[in-house]
């Protein structure tokens, strides 16, 4: 698990610790895919989204699961926030996928693999958080409901 995609993590995040700490694990995932691939094994290295963890809820004047949404006043872009489950869904698709392998040794996101496997969030969503993020930092003014 990390935070942010290959792709995302390709640019410097701000400070050498943190930077190298966001990307050692996708790196992990490529060697140890190479190194396992023999075996049988998979590697893979997984990011959530924007995650509405309990932390990050009571972040927000402490709203809860099932008052997130007033957050989005404070925050426009808590929009495209996901629960701790949507990442454990993924994670269930990835380990009941008997075709798996394919994934090995890259870096995936839990927005990107509700589109293949078809899960959602609790709300019924598929939440693209880093697609949501790109669009942001490339100057577009994403909408929630292209990215939900």
């Amino acid at each position: 698990m990390t935070d942010g995609t290959a792709e995302y993590n390709a640019k410097y995040r701000g400070h050498f610790s943190f930077d190298l700490a966001k990307s050692a694990p996708i790196r992990m995932a490529r060697g140890l895919g190479e190194e396992l691939e023999d075996l049988g094994c998979t590697a893979v290295c997984l990011t959530p989204g924007y995650l509405r963890s309990e932390a990050m809820l009571d972040t927000y004047k402490k709203v809860t699961e099932e008052t997130w949404r007033d957050a989005v006043r404070d925050d426009p872009h808590f929009c495209i926030s996901e629960s701790p489950a949507y990442v454990g869904r993924a994670v269930v698709a990835l380990a009941a996928d008997p075709e798996v392998a394919r994934w090995n040794g890259q870096s995936l996101s839990s927005g990107q693999l509700a589109r293949v496997y078809g899960f959602t969030d609790t709300d019924g969503t598929r939440p693209d958080a880093w697609g949501y993020i790109s669009a942001l930092e490339a100057g577009k003014n994403p909408r929630e409901r292209d990215y939900r």
